[in-house]
């Protein structure tokens, strides 16, 4: 049968804990197993023998003798047993605090009590936390916020600016000042290397075209030098579209070159058609 225990006063076995610490005045890196574990006993009787009555009047109420079990019960009964791991775990450490203590690799003695302080010291981080989230949701339901009512004429509203005001005390001389630190602001800004690169422009040159153009220039001259064409057409991808069609007309035999010294300019001789 599930046992119903009566706890209002206490959250759980680290609420009681902490409440016992509070009451006797004492250190929580120091806690006397011994007497905090007899009072924390004493506490899990008085509501054993409160819930003893409880069920005894219930029973006495009952129709028939009718087993009634809810949620209720069953939540205090885990709750109980919450209590009661921690009787265990008190009367554990109260057992270890009477034997030598041993002495961890660092060559420390180890205290029985610390893992039970850790908790408790976690345990209170987080309830003093709750507290407060608790009371800043208690003043935030006080405040009350006013709609936007101000008319449209005034949220548009631009105040108009004082010239005379704004310039007050500058002179001539501090505006130009002033002209000069912005303008240097301003070419600071500006990469002295790429600024001097110019604009870079696509050529648009076909092999085709280009040979079309010597074709008909040879049609007009029969016979002329080669740095007659390249300077002709300027920049440089023109003038390697240019060579290249030139040797497309050498290799068809359409034009023959000859030079008559070495490093002299090639004359071209367009082949009649």
């Amino acid at each position: 049968m599930a046992v119903e225990v009566k706890l209002e006063a206490f959250e759980g076995p680290l609420d009681l804990l902490l409440h016992l610490i509070d009451k006797n005045k004492v250190d929580i890196y120091d806690i006397p197993i011994s007497l905090i574990t007899a009072q924390y006993m004493e506490y899990l009787d008085s509501i054993r023998e409160s819930d003893m009555e409880h069920r005894h009047q219930s029973a006495l109420s009952a129709q028939g003798g009718a087993q009634v079990t809810d949620q209720r019960s069953v939540t205090k009964m885990n709750t109980m047993s919450e209590f009661l791991v921690m009787a265990a775990t008190l009367l554990d450490i109260k057992c270890r605090m009477l034997l030598p203590r041993q002495v961890n690799e660092e060559g420390e003695e180890e205290d029985p009590r610390s893992e039970l302080v850790q908790q408790l010291l976690e345990y209170k981080v987080y309830k003093y936390m709750s507290q407060e989230l608790k009371f800043m949701e208690q003043d935030a339901k006080k405040y009350m916020f006013k709609g936007n009512t101000m008319p449209s004429e005034l949220l548009n509203y631009e105040e108009e600016i004082d010239y005379e005001e704004l310039l007050n005390g500058l002179s001539l001389k501090d505006l130009e000042k002033i002209f000069r630190d912005t303008m240097k602001r301003q070419e600071d800004k500006i990469d002295p290397i790429r600024s001097k690169f110019g604009k870079i422009e696509k050529e648009e040159v076909s092999l085709e075209d280009r040979t079309e153009e010597l074709i008909k220039y040879a049609g007009e001259h029969k016979s002329f030098k080669f740095s007659e064409l390249l300077t002709m057409f300027k920049g440089r991808l023109q003038m390697v579209v240019t060579f290249l069609a030139i040797l497309e007309l050498v290799r068809s035999n359409a034009w023959s070159l000859t030079q008559e010294e070495d490093g002299g300019d090639i004359l071209i001789n367009a082949r009649a058609s």
